[in-house]
């Protein structure tokens, strides 16, 4: 411990020397006109932000530098780099001891301060000279580079110094999130993704702060995922998808690729393989697991509740062990989705049982069961957790069980649903959700539920209506920004009128990102390179 102690003393008396080292070096500071770093476009809203009304000139004389010797810190570094190049065309070493002039640094440091309660909370000081990020965790620096690159001007400012440079509001920002768990999920079996249509969504949702991606791996008209010991579920059950498409399937290398992505993104993949209903995949694939009573074929439509294992096979069983032993054994995270909802033509005693048992199943492998809130019905332990869609007396339930609820109440958070009668994509059996009633709603008194059994917020993305990544985005985007700042946010922090004026200047990001928003007229989007119009014509 003493060792560790004096590593970290080392390093901020480091980041100190440079500090000086710069400033001894430095030629005539630039003088920017005065900045209000508390009037940046942040989101998710941090919990604090002090500005001091001066600027820190990014440019080719700045160099990041990380504690030495802790793992993931460099990486961190790396990671903003990397991204200052891609938006800047801007190199900016990283831990060099090159010969090269630097006159301002930016400092990603390891604290061991007691005011950074979380292991994602994280302190900015940006200076005249420095910017300094403060955090426990890689993953809280991660989280506040996030923060820093919302401060970074889109144009730089050529009028005020030989080279192009980016003025960043000085001040202080102290953050840490609301909830733990914020995240999206992805609906793959009704129409199939691929791992760089993911991947994309995993850079998108990580700008914001997300941290869980929910993969849907599996449903009546798709089984998505390789299983090596039962293969013709993804050789006959991954082979079409709604509206008769070809379907796909990720192997388990390409899933494990986009586990590898996420965690450099410090965000969990969580699978779900859906059960006992939305099965017809898997049963068409292996009809000795089929319940309903029906020969299963093929199923191209959107239909739901038709579907069913056999709960009282013990061969089902055996099956269902294998898939989640495949799928535990590649996936890190803590959680396994088993779904449970809409299991419409399951006898209840029968839907009771089966979640019974494959929570016994899941827990042998190491994960802890997620299910929809159905599962709270079943007799089931308080570590399992209830995904709250529909029903509110199952969220009760699960209340009275001592389980945690992620909240994804389908009439506020489920993205497949139409923006207004207008919209191209999406439904609207639970409502219609435009911008502004996504966001206005308070997670922390949702139905009653008490918050200390909240784990989070998490917004689904069903793709019954969609079949490519720009209509994942016209749906997603921009409604998935706000459920990030309320995961993140303190209630006390979010207000529409001002997430609203916040969330319009996303769009010069999101046009460089080329992600296909929705520009919801309820938002006065900055000027961008698309016009209302050109965005969303048919």
């Amino acid at each position: 411990m003493f060792k560790s102690m004096m590593t970290r003393t080392l390093s901020v008396l480091s980041v100190c020397a440079l500090i000086v080292a710069c400033q001894k070096e430095e030629k005539s500071r630039i003088n920017f006109p005065p900045t209000d770093l508390a009037k940046e476009n942040f989101i998710p809203k941090p919990l604090k932000v002090i500005p001091t009304n001066q600027a820190f000139g990014l440019d080719r004389f700045t160099a990041i530098y990380t504690t030495p010797n802790v793992e993931g810190f460099s990486e961190v570094g790396q990671f903003l780099s990397d991204k200052i190049k891609a938006q800047l065309d801007l190199d900016v070493l990283v831990n060099s001891d090159s010969d090269e002039p630097v006159e301002r640094i930016i400092y990603i440091n390891q604290s061991d301060s007691l005011e950074l309660d979380s292991p994602e909370g994280y302190q900015l000081y940006i200076t005249q000279d420095s910017v300094i990020l403060n955090s426990n965790t890689a993953e809280g620096a991660f989280r506040g580079i996030q923060t820093l690159r919302q401060a970074i001007p889109e144009e730089s400012n050529d009028t005020l110094a030989e080279q192009r440079i980016w003025p960043i509001p000085t001040g202080k920002i102290i953050d840490n999130p609301n909830f733990g768990f914020r995240g999206s999920m992805l609906d793959v079996a009704r129409h199939f993704f691929s791992v760089e249509d993911v991947k994309k969504y995993i850079d998108l949702l990580s700008y914001y702060k997300i941290n869980v991606l929910h993969l849907h791996l599996s449903d009546d008209q798709g089984w998505r995922i390789e299983i090596k010991s039962w293969p013709k579920l993804t050789e006959i059950g991954g082979s079409t998808e709604v509206g008769g498409e070809a379907g796909g399937f990720y192997t388990q290398e390409d899933y494990k690729e986009i586990v590898a992505y996420a965690a450099k993104h410090y965000m969990t993949i969580i699978p779900e393989i859906d059960m006992p209903g939305h099965t017809n995949a898997a049963s068409v694939s292996y009809p000795f697991l089929n319940g309903n009573g029906k020969t299963p074929k093929l199923y191209e439509g959107t239909r739901v509740g038709f579907s069913t294992f056999d709960t009282r096979k013990d061969t089902v069983y055996a099956f269902i062990d294998d898939v989640i032993r495949e799928i535990s054994a590649i996936t890190p995270g803590p959680y396994f989705h088993i779904g449970g909802d809409e299991s419409h033509v399951t006898k209840k005693k029968d839907f009771n049982y089966f979640v019974e048992k494959v929570e016994k199943i899941v827990q042998k492998h190491g994960k802890r069961m997620i299910g929809w809130d159905e599962i709270a019905t079943a007799n089931i332990d308080s570590t399992s957790i209830s995904q709250y869609w529909s029903s509110g007396d199952n969220a009760q339930k699960a209340v009275k069980k001592g389980m945690q609820v992620i909240l994804s109440p389908a009439k506020k958070t489920y993205l497949d649903m139409q923006y207004d009668s207008l919209s191209k994509h999406g439904l609207h059996w639970a409502a219609y959700i435009p911008v502004d009633s996504a966001y206005v709603w308070t997670p922390e008194e949702y139905e009653g539920i008490p918050m200390e059994n909240i784990l989070g917020v998490e917004a689904p993305l069903w793709s019954e209506t969609i079949s490519n990544i720009d209509e994942l985005e016209y749906l997603a985007f921009p409604r998935v920004i706000g459920y990030s700042e309320l995961s993140w946010s303190t209630k006390e922090n979010r207000d529409w009128e001002s997430f609203k004026v916040r969330l319009a200047n996303q769009a010069p990001y999101l046009d460089r990102m080329d992600v296909k928003y929705y520009a919801s007229p309820l938002i006065d989007w900055k000027k961008s390179r698309y016009t209302y119009e050109e965005i969303n014509k048919d």
